[in-house]
């Protein structure tokens, strides 16, 4: 299978910035958003856009769902029977899982996306072209679909220069509450506490910005991914409230040396992430 022509349906950051990738690396690039004014700063950027669907659909041999999750059913529901022949769809979403259930029902042909890639920022204004460089990029197939159509896809992500990882959708989304949405989570409640006393801001330095940065990312999207893999993310909040709990037994018991232990093997583990063969 080979992929030319490209449409992506959501021209916000991650959308926007898939367009720019994929443009600078020879792909005939077209972006589908409802909203005329954003359509209109997509065409800024020098991407092709438009706010009709039909339109947006022709030709492409790979359809980009760049929406929120709960947005995707819907915009599914309307490709069916708008695909070209040997058309493939695929997405741009945190979670897994719903995406495919989604494929199931309206019988569309689906691989699954995730570019490890994004910014506390919103809308198409912040994309750039550069986002996805050396991110990974987890595809699913959990629709068993032919081994070219994947391949493709593949080759389309490796184009704008992320490294494909193959996961099965559930240990994708097991995966990524530990790694993505726990942080987040992590994040805004850090934030939260720390600023109980709100002008205590004031002396907030590079720690705070660091450790609350995507606590500014946009809460209508963050809630529903959180939401959509409340399982996971649940299982890995309980496991960091068991942390927090450790923490605090040490800091009652004035245990120095426990605490130190502690907070060394944590660095260690954060160092080397991951185990060497």
């Amino acid at each position: 299978m080979i992929i030319s022509r490209v449409t992506i349906l959501g021209p916000g950051l991650l959308g926007g910035s898939v367009g720019l990738a994929a443009l600078a690396a020879g792909y005939e690039v077209v972006l589908w958003g409802r909203n005329a004014e954003r359509v209109a700063e997509t065409c800024a950027l020098g991407l092709q856009a438009t706010t009709h669907f039909e339109e947006a659909l022709a030709g492409a041999d790979l359809v980009i769902l760049a929406v929120p999750v709960g947005v995707m059913p819907q915009l599914s529901e309307q490709l069916k029977g708008q695909l070209k022949a040997g058309a493939i769809v695929t997405d741009v979403g945190s979670v897994k899982g719903l995406p495919h259930q989604m494929a199931d029902q309206v019988k569309i042909p689906f691989v699954g996306s995730h570019p490890m890639a994004g910014s506390e920022q919103t809308g198409i204004a912040a994309a750039r072209a550069d986002l996805l460089k050396r991110a990974a990029c987890v595809i699913t197939n959990d629709q068993d679909r032919p081994g070219n159509e994947v391949a493709a896809v593949g080759r389309f992500w490796e184009d704008l220069g992320c490294k494909i990882v193959p996961m099965a959708a559930a240990e994708h989304d097991r995966a990524v509450a530990r790694i993505s949405h726990l942080p987040h989570a992590m994040a805004v409640a850090a934030a939260s506490a720390a600023l109980r006393t709100p002008s205590d801001g004031r002396l907030a330095a590079g720690g705070f910005r660091d450790t609350t940065r995507v606590a500014a990312g946009d809460p209508a999207m963050w809630a529903e991914i959180m939401i959509e893999n409340r399982e996971a993310l649940s299982e890995a909040l309980t496991d960091a409230q068991n942390e927090i709990r450790e923490m605090l037994d040490q800091l009652a018991k004035s245990d120095k040396k426990g605490l130190q232990e502690y907070l060394a093997e944590v660095k260690l583990r954060k160092e080397n992430p991951i185990p060497k063969k």
